[in-house]
């Protein structure tokens, strides 16, 4: 028996806990923005909590404009885990990478990875949003003040 067409989209394949702060932010933004209406509201808020009001205006703007983009062109579902899920799926990691490649400035390995999420004609599209999107988080989180993140040592943790 073969498993949804989705749910390949969903394989957990990396962990919030092991990702740098920029970017499992951009997980958690997504997977508010996904739950509709009011988890929108909270991931705007929390734009408006991390950056002065017209800055965050403009990231949230460019956010929801790629995501919405992604949505609205993909060719299946986008498959999301729940927001307190240390898990990370595929498709987040692919929307991830995209922002991370992106922001690097590899416009045209960013479009090829786009077409992953959404059609090929609107990968160009998708690929200039997300260097924008991952330029705006990069520079907030370099500003921020570094946290201690190093575990304990001679520990594995696995969920």
């Amino acid at each position: 028996m073969t498993p949804p067409h989705h749910a390949h989209g969903g394989a957990a394949i990396a962990a919030l806990t092991s990702m740098d702060a920029w970017e499992a932010d951009l997980i958690l933004n997504l997977r508010l923005w996904c739950d509709g209406p009011r988890g929108q509201a909270k991931a705007r808020h929390a734009y408006h909590n991390l950056f002065p009001e017209t800055e965050a205006d403009r990231a949230w703007y460019m956010f929801e404009t790629l995501v919405t983009k992604i949505v609205g062109t993909a060719n299946r579902p986008l498959v999301r885990h729940q927001l307190g899920c240390n898990c990370v799926g595929s498709d987040e990691c692919v929307f991830v990478h995209l922002i991370r490649t992106a922001s690097d400035g590899h416009l045209n390995d960013a479009a090829l990875i786009a077409t992953l999420l959404s059609g090929a004609a609107h990968a160009e599209h998708i690929a200039i949003l997300a260097g924008e999107v991952g330029s705006i988080a990069r520079s907030f989180h370099r500003k921020r003040k570094p946290q201690s993140t190093a575990a304990a040592p001679n520990v594995v943790r696995l969920h």
